[in-house]
């Protein structure tokens, strides 16, 4: 994934979330897509050097000023993430982290049916393969 394939700090994952969303942008943009109220300047530019070390973070010059864009997808970082959970909560098991699911009360019938929909289309797809 990234450099060393280091997590990321609440404050670099928010970051990465603006960025995700505005694809490519200068630091005025990033800063720009905080709620208010934003951070200091010089914090998110912090943040960004932290990111570009890390690998998460690419960037074009042009001219004095740098366009950043995401080096890793939020699709890449999730499934990373997401993984990493699996492992440090469910030993590793992905039918435990889906089981956790079902017995969890606060999903309602309706939710528990757009499941299994999901997981049944998949396994379809799969056949189809």
């Amino acid at each position: 994934m990234a450099k060393g394939n280091k997590g990321l700090t609440k404050a670099e994952e928010e970051l990465m979330q603006h960025l995700w969303s505005l694809e490519k942008g200068y630091l005025k943009d990033i800063l720009e897509a905080y709620p208010e109220p934003r951070p200091a300047y010089t914090t998110v530019a912090t943040v960004i050097r932290v990111l570009v070390k890390k690998g998460f973070i690419a960037f074009n010059t042009h001219g004095k000023v740098h366009e950043y864009y995401p080096a890793v997808s939020k699709q890449v970082y999730f499934k990373k993430h997401l993984s990493t959970m699996v492992s440090n909560f469910f030993g590793g098991s992905m039918t435990r982290f889906a089981s956790f699911f079902t017995t969890d009360k606060d999903l309602d019938l309706d939710e528990l049916e757009q499941i299994k929909a999901m997981i049944e289309e998949e396994i379809e797809q799969r056949k189809d393969q």
